[in-house]
């Protein structure tokens, strides 16, 4: 947990992430002027909450739910917040998930077969954890070990190979492949 303690502190985050919060909220809003003013009212609040003492445990998703809940507030204060953009935002977090999914399997296919079988059993086809003890002929404490050291592994090439947002509930916001994934790269797989 980090506390923001400086206004100093508070420059240089939002240096790193305004390019970042504007385009999240210009997708949202389809309005750059308005993304450009929101962005702003996510700064002072940045800054408002800066010197409050409040821990804070990432600080990325937090100053993203912050955005979140910015556009929110405005569009509640526009009466444009009704179940029509409700249904936009969980298709935006639909999207994200489409978007990891597609990226996951390709790094799944990186880990050991003994560790990617169980898991994309398991995670990706829903299979349970019983039925895919009996499928690859083990144990029920095997398998789960084998799917727990599995996640471990697939959470290692996550953070080496993307950009991942997520919001105060931990849930992805986006995600963004990096250019320089060495193991996608490197994966003789997926050059067909």
């Amino acid at each position: 947990m980090k506390k923001i303690e400086k206004y100093k502190e508070v420059s240089s985050l939002w240096i790193e992430y305004k390019s970042g919060l504007k385009y999240y909220i210009l997708k949202k809003l389809k309005n750059e002027d308005l993304a450009d003013e929101l962005s702003h009212e996510v700064l002072m609040k940045i800054y408002n909450s800066c010197c409050s003492g409040n821990e804070i445990k990432n600080i990325k998703s937090w100053i993203y739910q912050i955005a979140h809940n910015t556009v929110i507030d405005y569009l509640k204060s526009e009466n444009k917040f009704t179940n029509e953009v409700t249904e936009k935002f969980e298709s935006d977090e639909n999207n994200t998930y489409e978007e990891a999914e597609k990226f996951l399997e390709p790094l799944i296919k990186l880990l050991p077969d003994k560790y990617a079988l169980p898991l994309l059993l398991s995670d990706i086809e829903g299979v349970s954890q019983i039925e895919v003890s009996k499928k690859m002929n083990l144990s029920l404490t095997a398998t789960k070990s084998r799917i727990q050291r599995a996640r471990k592994l697939l959470k290692e090439k996550i953070i080496e190979c993307s950009n991942l947002e997520i919001n105060a509930k931990g849930r992805p916001i986006s995600i963004e492949i990096k250019a320089d994934c060495k193991p996608l790269k490197k994966n003789p797989k997926n050059n067909n």
